[in-house]
């Protein structure tokens, strides 16, 4: 458990709160580039309880690509309301790469400096004086990103998600009634797939959520069925540059073992294995303190996503365009009693987003840890606590904190982080998993990398 004010500490993300501070001072998502890919690509936007508008330049590149030079103009983030009489930008006119006021026609660039005041005296230099809040954009494999901090933005580390061709990802995005804690907490807990996951009949998914679905070999069942069995997994946490590596190791037989490894890349997100030869990372970003967006890119080690196939598959959970889940708190989160008797363990339909949705929506808007009770099995939320707690002081402190590059050269050196979910002998998984890596990645059209960093 912890205690109140810790529990603030580690929740609370607002402006000016020390939690706050130290998540704006690392590149995060803001919107999928879809959202804005129409005749009018502004978009009002709320992350860490600020109200900004993003919006596409009108003097920047007209097709969306890597976010380096050639699309450095691209994007543009801007306060959400005019610094005049306060009237809402997100409705404003773009014009000469920034956003002009409705009400007044006040014009503010992409760095929020106020450039015209048409009503004001011809002379007058008050223009010069107003400035409402800009900050950095940068877009990656479908998602805008965007820094909120002070100086000068970090580079971005060498992740595979960022590393893929855009063609081998998947970009998209979903509203989650709680705070943030909660949905990084769900992505690191490896002892839950057991039981939330869980199909008490016949799997009869085709496509998504089909990373536990093949036969293990020597078994004849199904890897789902395995893991529901070992319940009780050996649950092990060490320290990597990225933030946290954890391994779940399971005994599915007396000579065989299922290894997965899973990563918390600090300080708000997770990366995690999905199925053969794809991995997702997940960011879980606040809207405020009761809300908040998770951000997920896919990427596959060895074919091209079909990206309008998983996009049809998502669409048909949510309602846009604010992406929040057709099942929700509202309808009981599609709850059927005779579904949990004879085909899922929740009974709440066949996509497991939903279930790790429930999961972290049914504990309130901001969980009260100072009355949980944890075990040995939550050995990865705990030490992420510990991480967040100490990396929260070290930041107020200017110290280094984690997955936080401070030159080029150190974002070269934050690769992978490596995600795994294979089945090895009981005897040497040590290096077993390490070789399938490395086998995958040189298959890869793109990855090619050695493994490196895990220090088993």
């Amino acid at each position: 458990m912890l205690s109140r004010e810790d529990n603030e500490r580690v929740t609370r993300t607002g402006p000016g709160t020390p939690l706050g501070q130290l998540m704006r001072a690392y590149w995060q998502p803001v919107a999928l580039v879809s959202e804005l890919s129409g005749d009018r690509p502004v978009k009002a936007v709320r992350i860490m309880g600020e109200d900004l508008v993003l919006f596409r330049r009108e003097d920047g590149p007209d097709v969306p690509g890597d976010a380096g030079a050639s699309a450095a103009g691209t994007w543009a983030l801007v306060g959400r309301y005019c610094a005049h009489r306060g009237v809402d930008l997100s409705f404003g006119r773009r014009e000469n790469g920034g956003l002009r006021c409705l009400y007044h026609g006040w014009l503010y660039g992409p760095d929020g400096q106020c450039v015209e005041q048409p009503a004001e005296p011809e002379h007058s230099n008050f223009a010069a004086k107003v400035r409402i809040p800009s900050y950095a954009c940068a877009e990656r494999n479908g998602i805008v990103f965007a820094y909120l901090g002070t100086g000068d933005p970090p580079p971005f580390p060498a992740y595979d998600c960022f590393r893929a061709p855009e063609e081998y990802t998947f970009a998209f995005k979903g509203w989650w009634e709680c705070n943030w804690l909660q949905g990084v907490e769900g992505g690191i807990d490896p002892s839950h797939v057991s039981f939330l996951h869980r199909f008490v009949g016949e799997d009869p998914r085709e496509v998504y959520g089909q990373q536990f679905s093949e036969v293990v070999e020597g078994t004849g069942r199904k890897l789902s069925e395995l893991v529901g069995a070992a319940f009780r997994p050996d649950i092990e946490v060490e320290s990597a540059e990225h933030g946290l590596r954890v391994f779940a190791l399971r005994d599915l037989a007396e000579d065989v073992r299922h290894v997965r490894i899973t990563n918390l890349v600090f300080p708000n997100a997770f990366v995690v294995p999905f199925g053969n030869g794809k991995a997702f990372c997940q960011w879980h970003v606040p809207i405020d303190d009761e809300n908040h967006y998770w951000f997920m890119i896919l990427y596959d080690f060895e074919e091209a996503t079909d990206q309008a196939a998983l996009l049809a598959q998502r669409l048909a959970e949510v309602s846009l365009p604010d992406y929040r889940p057709l099942r929700n708190r509202g309808n009981d989160w599609g709850f059927d009693p005779r579904e949990q008797r004879e085909l899922t363990y929740t009974g709440m339909g066949l996509d497991i987003n939903v279930h790790d949705q429930w999961a972290v929506e049914s504990m309130g808007p901001v969980q009260d840890r100072t009355v949980e009770r944890l075990g040995v099995s939550d050995r990865a939320v705990t030490a992420n606590r510990r991480l967040l707690l100490k990396a929260v002081t070290a930041f107020e402190n200017g110290a280094t904190v984690p997955g936080l590059p401070l030159d080029e050269r150190a974002a070269e050196e934050l690769t992978g982080p490596l995600a795994i979910d294979t089945v090895t002998p009981v005897d040497g998984w040590e290096t077993a998993w390490r070789t399938r890596e490395s086998e995958r990645r040189a298959r890869s059209p793109w990855a090619g990398r050695e493994v490196r960093h895990a220090q088993r």
